[in-house]
């Protein structure tokens, strides 16, 4: 058996990857999820599941203390010889971390560091959900900062203690279970919620931005395959290597109206991933085309269905 550990695995990215891990039966799977921005309605009956911030779960190193607080008993023997993390949790998004920058840095930068010295002391393999914010600039916004600091110190823990690290550069995920709502709702989430309800489709600025969107299972195919190699701090792009604007992305919901609302602060004018590291080193490449994606989606909403 291969035990798995995924932090924020009740999340729209986390949840996809543990439906996936838990097809395979070779695989023992536990979820850590303070469901934060989690639902518990994404839960997976196969694998197992502590409802915990990972600040409390790890911020012991998994002293007995901590297990005999947080953990249930029967985890604890599970939590001791997991092979490989993802680490996921995070708190996300760009304008969510303008209002609540210091616990952004604490969940991201030192959430990382506590989960880095639990891999560490059980010699686990961890996977890093980075972010391509860090392209726009670290200094940007609190979230791409803390996310940077999270890469940094999974790259020192490779380097000072030989620890298996990947970082995985997310851009601009979608798929199923995508937020639409509120802050921490994505473009593509929040179109199709206003597309459903026959409402104009709101288009931040003038529209020009040009995101590299991936869909959320080639996101969730790369991390297995950055699980399979030996990394030390490595950084891998997880996108298309294409993008669109804004204003194509609204185009291909048909028949919908368009309202420009103000720019926000704090993002990135264009995002486009250099995939070919990835590619070559670990073989990976996206399989899955946004166009296609919202030509399906837009098609079964029209017949009555919902596409994923």
């Amino acid at each position: 058996m291969t035990k798995i550990l995924v932090t924020g695995g009740c999340g729209f990215v986390g949840s996809n990857l543990v439906d996936i891990l838990v097809q395979d039966d070779n695989n023992e799977v536990l979820v850590v999820d303070s469901l934060d921005t989690g639902k518990k309605e994404y839960c997976n009956e196969k694998a197992k599941y502590i409802f915990a911030d990972i600040r409390d779960v790890f911020g012991c190193s998994i002293t007995e203390a901590a297990i005999k607080l947080i953990v249930p008993k029967y985890l604890t023997t599970l939590m001791r010889n997991v092979d490989i993390v993802f680490h996921l949790a995070a708190l996300a998004r760009i304008q969510p971390s303008f209002g609540r920058p210091l616990e952004t840095l604490d969940v991201n930068a030192k959430g990382t560091a506590l989960v880095c010295e639990y891999a560490r002391n059980i010699g686990a393999k961890m996977i890093y959900a980075g972010s391509s914010s860090f392209y726009a600039g670290q200094y940007l916004n609190p979230y791409a900062f803390s996310k940077w600091q999270g890469e940094e110190v999974c790259k020192m823990y490779s380097e000072v203690y030989d620890t298996n690290t990947a970082i995985a550069r997310f851009f601009n995920v979608y798929g199923n279970r995508h937020p639409s709502e509120g802050p921490y709702g994505t473009v593509i989430g929040i179109f199709e919620r206003q597309y459903l309800n026959k409402n104009p489709l709101t288009v931040t600025g003038n529209g020009n931005q040009r995101r590299d969107f991936t869909h959320v299972k080639d996101i969730c195919s790369g991390l297995i395959e950055l699980s399979k190699g030996v990394h030390s701090g490595a950084v891998y792009n997880l996108g298309t290597g294409k993008n669109h604007s804004i204003n194509e992305l609204a185009a291909m919901y048909t028949e919908s109206e368009v309202e420009f609302i103000p720019p926000r602060p704090g993002e990135a004018w264009e995002t486009l991933a250099d995939i070919s590291k990835t590619t070559d080193k670990v073989g990976w490449s996206p399989k899955h085309s946004l166009e296609e994606y919202v030509n399906n989606w837009v098609q079964s909403v029209k017949c009555g269905g919902k596409n994923d």
